[in-house]
């Protein structure tokens, strides 16, 4: 048997499901490609999480378009961050060219063009319909990883939570929570929260209220109010085609530690309000994490034990998360350990940084009797990948450097006004458009603080009331005194007057 036969042989038992399947495209050996040696991605294998990693323009977007597309069809809704707002051309079919129609032939899979259900959402409101969620909801270790707290002021935050929690005071935007800070910091709660919950030092407050604001100027804290984003909203279908929901930030791309940790909380929120389902035929909903990195640089032990406690716990929920980023080396290993699908794209090695990332990628990966694998990592081409999944069985499929199939609908944006017509003609334009501002801890406290304040005013008024008056009326002793102070006084101003009358006459006799 020749080595190409031996290897499509290999290739096809190992990416051969039983069930419903991602074509992701053919194999390639030694430069060619071998349509009959097809990498098939099994449906049901989706909520196993995975990584779709490589350098800059290796075509990584592409891939999750690709694979968003096949969920789509099967009926499975997608979740996207879109950031550059260049995916909104999912919504059109793609234009046929020669390169299309090119690779198509060459994988046996005739180019297509067609388009998608679309919903474009935006954390500004400014790209899309806004997607919001209340403060209390995004929690206090999230919270401090946006605000850049440490350790002690995050625990502090976590203790203001708790308070809030168990006396019933909702906190929906920032307004609430700075209004609780002052209240339990140098306000009537400070007593309050002292026996119970630890004093609050005015600097820690400070420093956290300072970071509030800062965040506020920039424009981003409107991502914390209601109309709070309803989960079940990222479950749509149309004419059975599972929507695609795109999360624009091309207008906050310089915050990315605040999109990044928004979208950990939309899974947090899945996590909490999806039932479980153990192992499905297809998942509930993919949730592909764009620039993966940007959530773990820097992030403190108690977010990352969050973000693994999350993404392990998940699948039971039937929901799969893909981290989209350059390297394997931006995961944590105690994440990456449970990425059970990985499409890899080529990685460079121009630095001594970008080497030691390409050595640490070659051994997490299986041996093949096909490949030299860091050679290959270096030598694909774009729209190429190494791949192995997890097979129907959950057993890691064979290393394949695969020629991967076109996106079927536009590469790239939308025009303005067919987006401004997209995000208007939603249903979710009605739904969260304007923003809703009910009664909740800011105006709880404020009426607590005057109905203190003027209990606190009786108090001191009753107390002036109640204080006794000392008594005019005099005692004997008392009597006797004063009379005799004045008979004193009285007789002392006669003799000086009689002493300075003889001083002044004796002064005129002698003069004459």
């Amino acid at each position: 048997m020749g080595n190409q036969a031996k290897f499509i042989e290999k290739v096809s038992a190992s990416y051969n499901p039983k069930g419903a399947f991602i074509f992701l495209g053919a194999g390639l050996l030694d430069g060619e490609i071998l349509a009959p040696a097809k990498v098939n991605l099994p449906l049901k294998m989706m909520n196993r999480h995975g990584l779709i990693a490589g350098a800059t323009g290796t075509g990584k977007t592409r891939t999750l378009q690709l694979i968003a597309e096949q969920l789509s069809d099967a009926g499975v809704p997608v979740f996207l961050l879109d950031v550059k707002g260049d995916l909104s051309g999912l919504h059109q079919p793609g234009e046929v060219n020669p390169a299309l129609v090119e690779r198509g032939e060459a994988l046996e899979w005739p180019f297509e063009p067609t388009g998608f259900p679309v919903e474009l959402f935006s954390l500004s409101g400014k790209v899309g319909n806004p997607m919001r969620l209340t403060v209390e909801d995004f929690g206090p270790v999230m919270l401090g990883r946006i605000l850049d707290l440490n350790d002690t002021q995050t625990g502090v935050l976590a203790a203001v939570f708790k308070y809030a929690e168990d006396n019933q005071l909702p906190l929906v935007d920032f307004a609430d929570l700075k209004k609780l800070l002052s209240y339990l910091t140098d306000g009537p709660g400070a007593d309050e929260i002292k026996d119970t919950y630890g004093r609050i030092s005015g600097s820690t407050s400070g420093t956290i209220l300072r970071k509030l604001v800062a965040l506020e100027q920039q424009g981003v804290s409107d991502i914390f109010g209601e109309k709070e984003f309803e989960i079940d909203d990222l479950f749509g279908r149309v004419d059975g085609k599972g929507v695609i929901s795109l999360l624009n930030i091309s207008d906050i791309q310089d915050q990315p530690i605040l999109f990044s940790t928004f979208l950990l909380s939309l899974l947090s929120q899945l996590f909490k309000n999806l039932p479980e389902v153990g192992d499905l035929d297809k998942p509930k909903l993919v949730f592909f994490f764009e620039e993966a990195h940007l959530l773990f640089k820097d992030a403190p032990k108690a977010f990352l034990t969050q973000v693994e406690q999350i993404v392990r716990l998940i699948r039971s929920k039937g929901v799969g998360v893909f981290f989209c980023t350059q390297a394997p080396t931006d995961i944590p290993e105690s994440v990456l350990g449970q990425l059970g699908n990985r499409v890899q794209h080529a990685l460079r090695a121009f630095t001594p940084n970008d080497a030691e990332a390409l050595r640490k990628t070659v051994k997490t990966y299986p041996r093949s009797e096909f490949y030299e694998i860091d050679r290959v990592l270096t030598s694909l081409g774009t729209g190429q990948a190494l791949i192995t999944v997890l097979n129907d069985k959950g057993i890691p499929t064979e290393v394949v450097a695969t020629h991967l199939i076109p996106p079927r609908a536009v590469m790239g944006p939308v025009d303005a006004q067919t987006y401004d017509q997209l995000v208007k003609a939603s249903s979710f334009y009605t739904k969260y458009h304007q923003s809703v501002n009910r009664r909740s801890a800011a105006e709880m406290l404020e009426e607590k603080t005057q109905v203190y304040a003027a209990r606190e005013e009786r108090e001191a008024a009753a107390k002036a009331k109640s204080k006794p008056r000392r008594s005019t009326r005099q005692t004997p002793l008392e009597a006797a005194q004063k009379a005799a102070t004045t008979t004193l006084a009285r007789e002392g101003t006669k003799l000086l007057t009689r002493i300075a009358n003889g001083i002044l006459t004796a002064m005129f006799k002698r003069k004459r």
